[in-house]
């Protein structure tokens, strides 16, 4: 089985997810500019939005759009990849106007913008604290994505993406070239 309504997108990562475990069918990462693409692709398959998040990690932000079919249940959830410095998505409200308020939540706790949003007025935080991104965390608080996120039954996948869900080296590795082994090896 694949994710038919994404055939013709180009995908960074694919994979299977167990929706007893995840609540989730499909994962998919994309780069920033295919967003707006994929979500018109899930749309016109008669899919819907449900919601926006994003979490800080170690690695940078990830924002993740949540989809389910109007009629069927197939959740799934786009994945994009972020800098922790200026993170700007394009907006998704050409195709699902609904994403406005997510997308201005989104940027009221994470300072992450998305360009082309008709309605940037904060939503939730106060006007004089625009620039207080509550949910950010500091450098020590975050996790790698690999700590916090299943990969779920990888179907194709990009080495960038599989890198953040390889486990972190092992510092008594002997093959690893950042393993000090003393004066004595």
């Amino acid at each position: 089985m694949t994710l038919k309504a994404l055939e013709k997108i180009d995908t960074l990562c694919v994979s299977r997810c167990d929706p007893a475990e995840t609540g989730l069918h499909w994962s998919v990462f994309l780069a920033p500019e295919t967003v707006v693409p994929a979500a018109a692709a899930l749309s016109a398959a008669a899919y819907c939005l449900e919601d926006i998040l994003a979490l800080d990690t170690a690695d940078g932000f990830v924002v993740i759009y949540h989809f389910n079919g109007w009629d069927f249940n197939d959740r799934v959830a786009l994945k994009i990849q972020l800098p922790q410095t200026h993170p700007t998505l394009p907006s998704i409200t050409s195709v699902f106007p609904g994403a406005q308020w997510h997308e201005r939540e989104t940027r009221d706790f994470h300072g992450i913008f998305f360009e082309g949003n008709p309605n940037f007025i904060p939503l939730l935080m106060p006007a004089e604290d625009a620039d207080v991104y509550p949910l950010r965390k500091t450098d020590k608080a975050r996790r790698a994505i690999r700590d916090i996120m299943n990969a779920g039954e990888v179907v194709s996948c990009t080495g960038e993406i599989e890198r953040l869900f390889a486990p972190p080296p092992d510092p008594a590795d002997p093959a690893d070239p950042k393993t000090d082994r003393g004066p004595d090896a």
